[in-house]
C-alpha cells in the first residue's frame, strides 16, 4: 500500500521535488514513512477488508445459514410463549432463560436463548408444535468468527490493539499518500484522476495505485474512525476523555473490552452470559450461577412487544448484570430504529422508554457512524460503498506491493533513503503533535519505531543498508 514512485506530474524530472523545508517536510519524507507504514500494514488491510467484505452482508448471510427454520408448515394454532420457553429449556436440562426473540414473520421458528454452564445456546422453536427444531451457541454461529476476525484477529483485546495501531497507522498512509497524490505542475489529470493504461506496466500500477488511493480515500477513512469505538485502547480512551469533559453516560450502546463484546452482544444484556459479540467459542466470563429469572409475566411482556411493531429482530431479554429489569428492545443493524425499553415482569406494560433521539449527542454519532460502516444505514448503497472502499483497498494494497517489487533493488529492502538534515515546520510537528493527541497507539508505536531507529537499526551497516537508513543528499535522483 505503498507509492513508490513520484506522482505523474515528477515522472519526467530526474530529481525530488524541491518543496520549502521551512513550511512542509521534504516529498522524499512523507514518501519514506509512507512506505514503511504501507508494508507494516498490508497484511491487516487485506484481512480486514476481506472480512469487512463479509460482514457487510450479515443479514443475508445469517438468514441463509437459518432458512431451514423460516418458512414453517403452519396450520395457525400458535402456542404461548410460555410455552415456546419451556420447550427450549426442556431440550437442554439445567439451563435459564436468557432470552426471547420474537418470530420474524408468521411462518419463522421462535429463538429462544437459554444458558448452561455459562454457554448461552440459540433454540429454534416450531411456533405451534413446540419442537425444537435446532439449536447452536451463540458462540459459534458464522458471523460471530468473522466480527471476531475483523476486529480482534481471534486473539481477543492484544488482537484488539494489533488491529487498533494498524488502523491508525493506515489512516497515516492515506494521509501520506494524498500528500504524495496532490498534483504538482500537471498539465493532465491523467495519472490524477484516472489511470495511463497503455505507458508500460510500471506507471501504469503507479497509475492504478495513486488514482484508486485519491478516489477511496475520504471513504476509508470514515471506515477507519468509525470502528475505533469498538478498540480496547482506543475505547478505554474515548470514554476517560467523556468522563474529563463531563459527557459520559451511565451505559454507552458499544463494548470495546473482548469480554465486554461478549457481554453486551447477547441478547439477553447479561454480563456473565458466555455469548461472544459476534465472536468464537467462548466460556462464562464469571464464576456467578445462573439464577432462573420469574417468566409468570413472558406471554404479556411479548404481546406487548408484538404490539409496537418495531424492526427485526426485537428482544425480550431477562434481566441480567447490565440491566436489572426485564428489557425489550429492537436490535436492528440500522441503530438510529433502534428502540429499548424497560418492563413490568408482572403485567408486561412499558415501564420507560428510550428512543435514539434520547441518547447523547456522541452518542447518536457514533450510533450513525457504526450502521454506516457495516452497512446498514441506507440500504444497499450504503453496502455498495463499503464494498468498492474494501476492494479498492485490497487492489490499493496489491497494487503498492507490486510496486515495490518493481523498483526495489536486489538485496535491499527497496525503501526511499532518508535526506541529510531534515526539516521541518511548525505546522507538520504540530499535525504529527495532534494525530499523536487523537490516536495514541500510533503516537507510541512512532516514538518506539524512531528511537529503534535512532539507537538500534541506524548503527549496524549491515541493517542500516538493507533499510535505507544511509543519509542522501535531497537532490539525488528518485530512482
Amino acid at each position: 500500500m505503498t507509492i513508490t514512485t513520484p506522482p505523474a506530474s515528477q515522472t519526467n524530472n530526474t530529481s525530488t521535488p524541491k518543496h520549502n523545508a521551512a513550511t512542509w517536510p521534504h516529498y522524499r519524507a512523507v514518501w519514506r514513512w509512507h512506505f514503511y507504514a504501507g508494508l507494516i500494514c498490508v497484511p491487516f488491510v487485506i484481512v480486514l477488508s476481506l472480512t469487512g467484505c463479509v460482514y457487510l452482508f450479515k443479514p443475508q448471510i445469517e438468514a441463509w445459514t437459518e432458512r431451514a427454520y423460516n418458512h414453517l408448515n403452519m396450520t395457525g394454532k400458535t402456542r404461548l410463549p410460555a410455552e415456546h420457553v419451556q420447550a427450549a429449556l426442556s431440550a437442554f436440562p439445567g439451563a435459564v432463560f436468557s432470552s426471547y426473540e420474537l418470530p420474524g414473520d408468521a411462518t419463522s421458528a421462535v429463538r429462544v436463548l437459554v444458558r448452561e454452564k455459562g454457554i448461552v445456546h440459540r433454540t429454534f422453536v416450531h411456533p405451534e408444535t413446540l419442537q425444537v427444531l435446532g439449536s447452536v451457541p451463540e458462540d459459534d454461529r458464522i458471523m460471530r468468527l468473522f466480527f471476531r476476525l475483523h476486529g480482534e484477529l481471534l486473539m481477543g483485546d492484544r488482537g484488539s490493539n494489533i488491529v487498533e495501531t494498524a488502523a491508525c497507522w493506515t489512516i497515516v498512509l492515506l494521509l501520506s499518500g494524498l500528500f504524495l497524490w496532490w498534483p504538482r505542475n500537471t498539465r493532465s489529470l491523467a495519472g490524477v484522476l484516472y489511470p495511463r493504461l497503455f505507458h508500460g506496466s510500471r506507471l501504469f500500477w503507479r497509475d492504478l495505485h495513486a488514482v484508486i488511493g485519491m478516489w477511496i480515500s475520504l471513504m476509508a477513512l470514515f471506515l477507519l474512525l468509525t470502528g475505533l469505538p469498538w478498540a480496547k485502547f482506543w475505547g478505554d480512551y474515548f470514554k476517560s476523555v467523556r468522563k474529563l469533559t463531563g459527557t459520559a453516560v451511565v451505559q454507552q450502546d458499544w463494548a470495546n473490552s473482548s469480554e465486554g463484546k461478549r457481554a453486551s452482544s447477547s441478547p439477553s444484556h447479561d454480563g456473565h452470559s458466555g455469548s461472544g459479540h459476534h465472536g468464537g467459542h467462548t466460556t462464562s466470563s464469571s464464576t456467578q450461577p445462573d439464577i432462573a429469572p420469574d417468566l409468570s409475566g413472558i406471554n404479556s411482556m411479548v404481546a406487548t412487544m408484538a404490539g409496537m411493531q418495531l424492526e427485526a429482530p426485537v428482544i425480550i431479554a431477562a434481566p441480567g448484570r447490565r440491566s436489572p429489569a426485564w428489557t425489550g428492545r429492537s436490535d436492528t443493524p440500522n441503530r438510529p430504529r433502534r428502540v429499548t425499553v424497560d418492563l413490568d415482569s408482572k403485567t408486561g406494560a412499558i415501564v420507560s422508554r428510550q428512543n435514539f433521539s434520547d441518547k447523547h449527542w456522541i452518542d447518536r454519532a457514533i450510533g450513525i457512524g457504526v450502521a454506516a460502516h457495516e452497512g446498514q444505514l441506507f440500504g444497499w448503497i450504503n453496502i455498495a460503498m463499503g464494498l468498492i472502499t474494501a476492494c479498492g483497498l485490497i487492489l490499493l494494497s496489491v497494487s503498492g506491493v507490486i510496486l515495490w517489487w518493481k523498483r526495489r533493488d536486489s538485496g535491499v529492502l527497496g525503501a526511499p533513503r532518508p535526506i541529510e538534515q531534515p526539516r521541518y515546520s511548525i505546522s507538520f510537528v504540530g499535525l504529527v503533535l495532534f494525530l499523536g493527541l487523537c490516536f495514541p497507539l500510533f503516537a507510541i508505536t512512532l516514538a518506539i519505531v524512531l528511537l529503534l531507529e535512532w539507537l538500534v537499526l541506524s548503527r549496524i551497516p549491515v541493517l542500516a543498508n538493507w533499510l535505507g537508513l544511509q543519509h542522501v543528499s535531497p537532490g539525488l535522483p528518485v530512482s
